[in-house]
């Protein structure tokens, strides 16, 4: 069996769910959200899970999710510091109070990983079909080839708000053209999307291809990153405070520079997530269907989650 890493980005602050949102239990024994992410992956033939996470909140992910998984697959953490960034820009990062951006993330976890791998958000759940479709890709990915696990976009929405989603063109070959990182919105029946560059906003079908940041890598990632980080540093060094190395702008830019194929793999998998206080209830409905229909257990790992 090919080894697989799962890259588990959970640096983010969650302000707008208003604290530590990758430690909210949503499962009746008090499982988070990664924690069924792990479990999914696991049965799907990952080897290895790494943790992107703030050094300040190592101790409670090794004592809660780290403590539980260990038994079962090989765990790793990453720190995301500003130790890798050039120097001549680390004193105008130090106002900045937000991680860099989910490119960065990723970069901070290049000594980590030799082996095919898949990216998640910590607060995302993505469903049993999507990683094994992950899975069986980065058991069989080319050379220059990357892969996008896609959902409708009408299905990863909140109505209890907007959403940052990455909005997605794919050609008859089902491969990405452009993946537009925006803030998207339920408007009726379609979704009102602006693009985080400043493009127009438009409206589009609930239909529509969208990313929810489970992309499927090479390690040759991480030398792409090393050349692009310099750069974005260098056109934002105005705004430092505030602008973000994003991956799917760095994937975007690879796919117009023909550096890469994206190859998009459509998930029937349901998602589910908690950017709002309000959307924790939507998702411990969910997870409570699936424990009666005997798609999870009631207790992931079994023991006490005290």
């Amino acid at each position: 069996m090919k080894d697989k890493t799962l890259l588990i980005m959970a640096a983010g602050m969650g302000s707008r769910f208003g604290g530590l949102k990758q430690l909210e239990p949503v499962g009746p024994n008090g499982e988070f959200i990664i924690d069924y992410s792990i479990y999914d992956a696991i049965n799907s033939g990952f080897t290895k899970v790494v943790f992107i996470i703030k050094e300040e909140n190592y101790e409670i992910f090794k004592e809660t999710i780290g403590k539980r998984v260990e038994p079962h697959i090989k765990v790793e953490y990453v720190f995301q510091n500003n130790n890798n960034i050039p120097s001549k820009y680390q004193e105008l990062l130090k106002a900045r109070v937000k991680p860099l951006g989910t490119a960065h993330a990723i970069y901070c976890a290049k000594d980590k990983i030799n082996e095919p791998f898949a990216i998640i958000n910590a607060d995302d759940f993505y469903g049993q079909d999507a990683y094994l479709k992950a899975s069986t890709y980065l058991s069989n990915i080319k050379d220059n080839h990357y892969g996008l696990i896609a959902y409708r976009l009408g299905n990863t929405l909140t109505p209890n708000g907007s959403a940052k989603r990455g909005v997605c063109k794919v050609n008859e070959n089902n491969e990405l053209i452009t993946l537009v990182e925006s803030s998207t919105e339920l408007v009726g029946d379609l979704v009102k999307v602006s693009p985080l560059d400043g493009s127009p906003s438009f409206e589009t079908s609930k239909d529509t291809i969208a990313s929810m940041n489970m992309l499927l890598f090479t390690p040759s990632l991480f030398k792409i990153l090393e050349e692009k980080l310099p750069i974005f540093l260098e056109n934002n060094k105005d705004n430092l405070e505030k602008c973000e190395f994003l991956i799917p702008i760095v994937l975007n830019e690879c796919v117009k520079e023909e550096k890469v194929i994206v190859d998009v793999i459509e998930t029937n998998a349901t998602w589910y997530g908690v950017t709002y206080k309000e959307d924790k209830e939507l998702v411990v409905n969910a997870i409570n269907e699936m424990i009666d229909k005997k798609i999870y257990s009631s207790n992931l790992y079994g023991g006490s989650y005290e």
